[in-house]
């Protein structure tokens, strides 16, 4: 009886290893499994970056077989749809420059304001509320803004102020930009001024300091290095912006500096190919995949020094 009862037991310990690692196998199964999909799914944007550059790379190796890099970089002249070409690429940037700007001298201090309320001074139900909608703001299909800036923003607003403005100009097209970015302005400089320990805070108003004392020398430089990051990233959006520059701000390259004229940047020049004005295989075809690397490469370069900031200024607690 007691040999039947230790077999039994012996068999249902058994039964529980063979369970237990059944159990352990599936498991380790799901975690391969889960595992692949997420290492999958991240290498999409790689393999998409990619072959974007790829394709950038080798049709800008046949515009540069007829063009010269240094014309294409220093040139004054940007004529590639006329009958007489130019190919000098600064009245392009020059304009995505200078629109560019102007967006960031809007979104970042209304940006930044909005992210001081936002983490400083509103309450919960204010900042559920309120933040939801500025985010909502980087939402608005651009085509909208542009069409906002053109029938609305310089013929009702700017023009009181400027009379002499065109209805295509840079300066609406700026800050419509400006208005599109500076959630993200907003939003970064508002999840690194929550990560300021509270402790901070404390210690600042234990001294006597005031609220906005505290505020501005305390929690703002602490959180320098994601405000300056979110500042950055904003201006690499703007630069990349289509559809409110090619309907506000029009189709002439020309090299200015006066933002009441219509100017063309490197994105709305790269809208204009794409819909068709050139055909396949020639020239001004090639050329937007030139000018689109050269604004791929500039927009790389400014995330490239974005994570720099953050990594140089970063203060860990």
């Amino acid at each position: 009886m007691a040999e039947n009862e230790v077999g039994i037991m012996a068999e249902q310990q058994r039964s529980v290893i063979f369970l237990g690692s059944k159990s352990i196998h599936r498991r380790n199964l799901i975690n391969r499994v889960a595992q692949s999909t997420f290492l999958l799914a991240s290498l999409v944007s790689t393999v998409a970056l990619i072959v974007i550059f790829f394709t950038l790379i080798t049709e800008s190796i046949s515009f540069f077989t007829h063009v010269s890099i240094i014309e294409f970089l220093t040139g004054t002249k940007w004529t590639v749809l006329f009958a007489e070409k130019h190919f000098g690429i600064l009245p392009l940037l020059n304009a995505t420059l200078i629109t560019s700007a102007i967006a960031v001298a809007v979104a970042a201090p209304a940006g930044l304001a909005a992210a001081i309320y936002l983490s400083e001074y509103a309450g919960n139900r204010a900042r559920g509320l309120l933040k939801p909608v500025l985010e909502t703001l980087s939402g608005i299909p651009t085509v909208v803004y542009g069409y906002f800036a053109l029938y609305f923003v310089t013929p009702q607003l700017l023009r009181g102020l400027i009379p002499d403005l065109g209805i295509h100009n840079a300066l609406a097209v700026g800050l419509m930009i400006g208005v599109l970015v500076m959630p993200i302005v907003a939003s970064l400089s508002d999840d690194a001024m929550k990560a300021v320990p509270e402790d901070l805070r404390m210690a600042a108003y234990s001294l006597g300091a005031r609220k906005y004392q505290v505020v501005l020398r305390v929690v703002v430089p602490a959180a320098l290095s994601g405000i300056m990051a979110s500042v950055i990233l904003a201006f690499a959006r703007a630069m990349g912006e289509t559809m409110i520059a090619a309907i506000a701000g029009g189709f002439r390259p020309i090299l200015s500096f006066d933002v009441k004229e219509a100017m063309q940047t490197m994105p709305s020049y790269i809208a204009q190919v794409a819909t068709g004005d050139a055909p396949h295989g020639t020239i001004e075809y090639q050329s937007l995949f030139a000018v689109g690397l050269f604004l791929l490469l500039i927009t790389a370069a400014l995330n490239f020094i974005g994570v720099r900031v953050v990594r140089r200024w970063e203060i860990r607690y």
